[in-house]
């Protein structure tokens, strides 16, 4: 069988990206098809031994790093691949790989994240967050996301099966998209962390550092508790305001490796995470760490974490919400030693393990394509 696996494009190695990294062990002989790709082939196991074709984009100006800015031209360049011949389209998609033209005797499945966030729902926060809400900008901008809705909408129905990777999504697809869909929960490497590891006193929060992922809010609620440390991991374009908002007991580690995030979250007292996520894969492997979560309860954390059991939900995505949280978390750890406990953590994690993604793939695959 020949296999096509279109993915939106390659910048940073992400949930995303292992999510297509688990994809390829699925079907090894699969080619990529991906916008831009301004990762090292040979950095990265996942991608070697495979054939990666890349659209125009990654040949315009500047397009490393401002590849998003090329936006309005994606629908144009995901269009443009040449999938003649190819039995299954896995499209790996939360813009525009679902968007590809596919032979038709082709199937095409789609892995979908999310419909494009700042083109439905998020547009208005998106246009307020880029200072773009009024003048001629604005109204520019509005009306490319007018036309990105249009397209986006009729590109998901040359897709033939829709997969989300949470019941949260699933909605979302059939609210765009009007379209059906399975739920795979993405693969989330647990084997890989150790979750009997002695606690210590200092939570954790970590992210790319952008808007949505609200993390403005978690070091707004521990400045206003000084005497709880807050420890920081991740790098983006919000990193420098952030670093400039947090108060003496934060400390910004910036980016760094898996290893030491994987150690931090193996001794944190508890994960924080307040953002309105589709999954959230960090909330997932930080219970395979043994360490509880305390984040704001809707979204995919909803569905990864057991609320009073390896959770603490927030009832509102607010400073104050998350500070009675922690509150509440603590008290119930002094007067039970056993709450929340690292190994109800681990088995929770557990569902969400890389086998039961290959096996879920493979047999969805099975069932629309049949061997012969």
């Amino acid at each position: 069988m020949k296999v096509a696996i279109v993915h939106d494009w390659l910048t940073t190695w992400a949930g995303a990206e292992k999510a297509l990294a688990e994809l390829l062990n699925c079907f090894p002989q699969a080619e990529i098809f991906t916008t831009v790709n301004f990762l090292e082939k040979s950095a990265i196991s996942a991608l070697q031994g495979h054939v990666i074709h890349t659209s125009f984009i990654q040949r315009m100006p500047l397009a490393r790093r401002w590849y998003r800015h090329y936006l309005p031209l994606m629908p144009l360049a995901i269009e443009q691949f040449d999938l003649k011949g190819f039995d299954l389209i896995l499209s790996s998609s939360h813009a525009v790989a679902k968007g590809v033209i596919s032979d038709p005797n082709a199937v095409h499945i789609c892995y979908c994240y999310s419909p494009m966030r700042y083109a439905w729902d998020m547009q208005h926060q998106y246009l307020r967050q880029s200072g773009k809400e009024k003048g001629l900008i604005s109204w520019v901008m509005r009306w490319q996301l007018h036309r990105l809705r249009q397209w986006d909408y009729l590109s998901a129905q040359r897709v033939d099966h829709f997969v989300a990777i949470s019941s949260y999504i699933q909605r979302r697809i059939k609210a765009c998209y009007r379209r059906e869909s399975d739920v795979i929960f993405p693969p989330v490497e647990v084997e890989k962390f150790r979750y009997d590891q002695p606690r210590e006193s200092f939570y954790l929060t970590a992210s790319r550092m952008v808007p949505y992922k609200r993390i403005d809010l978690v070091i707004e609620a521990f400045n206003e508790m000084p005497d709880k440390q807050l420890i920081v991991i991740g790098d983006g374009p919000d990193y420098a305001k952030l670093a400039a908002l947090a108060g003496p007991n934060v400390t910004m580690l910036g980016y760094q490796s898996d290893d030491v995030l994987i150690d931090h979250l193996e001794r944190t007292k508890a994960f924080i995470f307040m953002a309105e996520e589709d999954f959230g894969i960090l909330p997932v492997e930080a219970q395979a760490a043994g360490a509880p979560v305390i984040g704001y309860g809707v979204g995919g954390l909803a569905e990864t974490t057991l609320n009073n059991v390896t959770a603490l939900w927030a009832e509102e995505q607010t400073s104050t919400a998350l500070a009675l949280s922690i509150q509440e978390f603590e008290e119930r750890k002094q007067h039970d030693a056993g709450a929340f406990e690292p190994l109800t953590c681990r088995q929770s994690a557990e569902r969400f393990a890389t086998a039961n993604f290959a096996r879920a793939i493979q047999s969805l695959v099975a069932k629309h394509i049949p061997k012969p």
